[in-house]
C-alpha cells in the first residue's frame, strides 16, 4: 500500500474500545501510545485485533507544542 502522508509509524495494537459508532484504537509505537478514532465499521472491515501490527498514519496541517 502506498500513501501520500509522510508520517507513518508502525506499531502494535494495544487496545480497541468500541463506542456507539466510533472506536478508539490504541497503538504502541516504540513505547509511545498513539490513539486513532475510526468508525466501528472500519475496525470490522480491517479485521483489527489486539496484538495485530498496524501503522498509524498522521495527516495534519498543524502540530502544536505546549510547555508548562
Amino acid at each position: 500500500m502506498k500513501v501520500s502522508a509522510r508520517n507513518a509509524f508502525p506499531g502494535k495494537i494495544l487496545e480497541i474500545k468500541k463506542g456507539a459508532t466510533t472506536a478508539h484504537v490504541v497503538l504502541d509505537v516504540q513505547g509511545l501510545k498513539v490513539t486513532a478514532s475510526i468508525t466501528n465499521e472500519a475496525v470490522d472491515d480491517l479485521n483489527l485485533k489486539v496484538g495485530d501490527e498496524a501503522t498509524a498514519i498522521v495527516k495534519a496541517s498543524d502540530v502544536l507544542v505546549a510547555v508548562k
